[in-house]
């Protein structure tokens, strides 16, 4: 079957590999819509990363790995009666021992040992099959679309993001960083009732505003100022930084309202300069999300179901598997502004 193999630092490869047989308490997939990830295009810039070099000690893999974990498909095999040949899943792609500290306290997206599917092994989306775990699998309403549900894991980690915190009708909300998961976070937000939603972006603020966007600011330019003339001057009473920059966390640190809440969403490449004063003088709090866990992935499903989440527009390409370097990886890093998520139909 052909699949796309990481096998090092910008060496991805569209290759055929043996088809993965059924097991015992596994599921047989095809997958049909795959995202890509900003976790894999910096896995491909300055990798491996989360991508092992020494096995990986819960699927014990090393490169080449399949890659591809934000993915929809259709099961073709199964090996016991929880799923049914035919039916549209989804596969939550978090991996992890069932045994530490965190696993046990039901935190498995902090599991000691943890990893994701089509980053640490067991196959990956991006390929003609994957055999996974019964217990990472969920079944994708027969009124959602393939293309649709390789959107639930990012919406996951948005919906993830936003349970951090106490939201009410009334909340004052800034997003710093108009990527896909900062769209995720808008979408999710406005799903569950956010009064008023500020964006710090360099985005087209038209794009941005369709997403559910009150309030635009430049990234570029006085955003703690600009936030606070449009709160009022009190702040927003929960900044989300999906950007994961020096002068983002700055930013969000500067920009929250007195007992406010800063969640940090996204993950930040380098060291960065920090002043805990920034919340001190408003006894404000920090606190960081990760990934999610299967009630996100069951909420976001619902919400999508019901029309809270209308996620369609985040789509802005498909493209075929062989066009995977050249037109998905190459193409996000070069046209950072224009594509949101680019999805690979297999």
């Amino acid at each position: 079957m052909r699949a796309a193999q990481y096998w090092g630092n910008r060496d991805v490869r569209i290759q055929d590999i043996p088809e993965p047989e059924i097991k015992p308490g596994h599921v047989k997939i095809r997958p049909a819509f795959v995202g890509i990830c900003g976790s894999d295009l910096t896995e491909y810039t300055s990798g491996p990363n989360y991508i092992r070099t020494t096995p990986h000690p819960i699927t014990n893999e090393v490169p080449p790995i399949t890659l591809g974990h934000e993915f929809s498909g259709t099961v073709t095999e199964v090996s016991s009666p929880s799923f049914a040949v035919g039916q549209k899943v989804v596969v939550f792609p978090t991996i992890y021992d069932k045994s530490c500290t965190a696993c046990k306290s039901g935190a498995i997206n902090m599991c000691a040992s943890g990893g994701f599917i089509g980053l640490s092994g067991w196959g990956g989306g991006l390929s003609e099959a994957i055999v996974v775990p019964t217990d990472n699998v969920l079944a994708l309403p027969e009124d959602i679309p393939l293309d649709i549900g390789a959107l639930v894991e990012p919406l996951a980690v948005a919906w993830h993001a936003v349970n951090m915190v106490d939201l009410k009708p009334q909340s004052k909300v800034l997003v710093i960083g108009g990527g896909p998961i900062g769209i995720a976070v808008m979408l999710v937000l406005k799903a569950r009732g956010a009064a008023l939603v500020v964006v710090s972006s360099r985005k087209a603020g038209d794009v941005l505003k369709a997403f559910g966007a009150d309030e635009l600011v430049d990234s570029g330019g006085d955003v703690v100022g600009a936030v606070k003339e449009i709160t009022k001057g009190s702040g927003a009473d929960f900044v989300f930084d999906c950007a994961g920059y020096e002068k983002s966390l700055k930013d969000a640190c500067q920009s929250v309202a007195v007992k406010g809440t800063v969640v940090t969403v996204a993950v930040y490449s380098k060291p960065i300069l920090f002043q805990p004063n920034d919340l001190l003088f408003r006894e404000a709090y920090l606190t960081a999300c990760l990934g999610c866990v299967q009630q996100d992935f069951r909420d976001v499903i619902n919400a999508i179901a019901s029309g809270a989440i209308k996620p369609k527009e985040m789509i802005t390409r498909n493209i075929e598997l062989e066009q995977l370097v050249g037109e998905g990886l190459h193409r996000l890093l070069n046209n950072t502004e224009q594509d949101i998520k680019i999805l690979v139909k297999i």
